[in-house]
């Protein structure tokens, strides 16, 4: 292992390391985004709405997101739909998180006497699902939550595909032009580490506060 290549390619890694996590933020909160549209829908029960988030989901959760970036970036241009290939990795990640983030168990976990006693007391099915069931369900869901967050970070290392210079491509770049393979793996684990673990150890931080706050138990 050679220290002075290592400190050459490190910038590279830095740079990219900024890519890959803008398009993770923003592929995860538009999943939760998503996600709460699809749980209102199939709570609901809305008439036809209900089978299209339904469907939405199974596609999305058994279709590889490497397919589906390759039908967003390659086959959307045909029918005269073409995005940056940033655009195309943000879309991806929301298609395929959308479907994990969905707090489905988190809302059947809500008792029926608490819908029952928040129509008794006034609120309707609208308020009842924002103060009532939502909260509990979010906080039940945290632990599923943030291994789905986890996840589609790392999912960020096949986008690549779609000519982004993300880490995975750095390194991929760096072996081809130059041979320096370990220096390369190196650093590329070294990325994933540091982005990875601190949204890990917050998410069993929050797990915990959440637990002695009474809820997801």
């Amino acid at each position: 292992m050679n220290l002075d290549i290592l400190a050459r390619y490190a910038p590279l890694y830095v740079d990219a390391a900024i890519l890959t996590l803008r398009i993770a933020a923003i592929g995860i909160v538009g999943s939760l985004a998503v996600g709460l549209l699809v749980a209102a829908i199939r709570q609901y029960r809305i008439p036809v709405a209900t089978q299209i988030a339904a469907a939405y989901v199974e596609l999305s959760r058994n279709t590889p997101l490497l397919v589906q970036l390759f039908f967003i970036y390659f086959g959307l241009p045909r029918v005269g739909i073409k995005w940056s290939g940033e655009t195309c990795a943000i879309v991806g990640l929301i298609f395929l998180g959308g479907a994990y983030m969905a707090l489905r168990s988190g809302l059947d976990s809500i008792a029926t006497i608490q819908w029952e006693s928040a129509s008794a007391l006034g609120l309707t099915r609208t308020q009842t699902l924002r103060h009532v069931a939502l909260p509990q369900a979010i906080a039940t869901s945290v632990p599923p939550l943030a291994a789905n967050v986890i996840f589609l970070i790392k999912e960020t290392s096949v986008v690549s595909v779609v000519a982004l210079p993300d880490l995975v491509y750095v390194a991929k770049d760096l072996i081809g032009m130059s041979y320096n393979t370990s220096e390369a793996l190196i650093l590329l684990v070294i990325a994933y580490l540091v982005i990875l673990l601190p949204v890990s150890i917050a998410a069993r931080l929050i797990e915990k506060k959440v637990r002695r706050g009474g809820f997801g138990n």
